[in-house]
């Protein structure tokens, strides 16, 4: 009797395991279709980001945002107008009115409060001279405008940035990449450049013994007599015919 129970339970568990195997395969089969259009709509979702993120950089690339300008004016032109006496005063640099397609403050306005100037230009060749320049700025400073995660971005890597200069590194943030450069590679290419320029050459030159170009010259004056010699004797040889 035990032994036809056994039997029994065997045959329910092996009949319990195909169909469970049955119901998996079908799950899978329904399951796969769902998986694959998942992959794509990932796929989608993450070239709309990508895009997203490139038209956001683009709108931003003729921008600048000039802070630390007391908000003392009462239009956009007159806005425009103290911008470009600031810029010709520290900067040297001519703006002309074509030169700006926006000029606005950036914000609510509230008292004791310095808003930001967001400045579009119509031509980014401006827009990277005064960036350039930007270090002759007085009583402001401007900066690239960046989106909101690249900001997010470069204030974690300033942490990070701070420790590779105290390290005695050359380190910036590129957009929102940190890049770093080992002083030992520096003061390296420094020394490889100096051995290798005209000067450096010009000087090795200067610093040869005097004379030695003499040297060589008699060298060369002494083999070309030693060249001749054996001529004049061949020619002595020869018998006079006139006698």
């Amino acid at each position: 009797m035990e032994g036809q129970f056994k039997i029994l339970f065997d045959q329910m568990k092996i009949e319990m395991e195909k169909q469970t195997n049955t119901l998996f395969e079908k799950m899978n089969e329904k399951l796969e279709p769902l998986i694959e259009d998942n992959k794509i709509l990932k796929f989608k979702v993450e070239m709309l980001e990508k895009k997203i993120e490139y038209l956001e950089k683009e709108k931003k690339r003729n921008n600048i945002l000039l802070f630390g300008l007391e908000e003392k004016e009462n239009s956009s032109f007159h806005l425009l107008q103290r911008v470009q006496g600031i810029f010709k005063e520290d900067l040297k640099i001519n703006l002309e009115t074509s030169d700006v397609s926006k000029i606005y403050r950036i914000g609510l306005s509230k008292e004791n409060k310095k808003r930001p100037v967001l400045i579009t230009f119509a031509d980014s060749w401006k827009r990277s001279e005064i960036l350039k320049q930007k270090k002759s700025l007085k009583d402001v400073y401007v900066t690239e405008d960046f989106p909101k995660e690249v900001l997010e971005k470069r204030r974690e890597l300033k942490t990070k940035l701070l420790e590779e200069r105290a390290k005695g590194n050359t380190a910036y943030i590129k957009y929102d990449q940190l890049v770093v450069i080992e002083g030992n590679q520096n003061k390296e290419k420094r020394k490889s450049d100096q051995l290798t320029s005209p000067e450096h050459q010009h000087q090795n030159q200067a610093k040869k013994k005097p004379g030695s170009n003499n040297t060589i010259i008699k060298d060369n004056r002494r083999n070309a007599f030693d060249l001749m010699r054996p001529r004049s004797n061949s020619s002595s040889s020869i018998p006079n015919q006139s006698k």
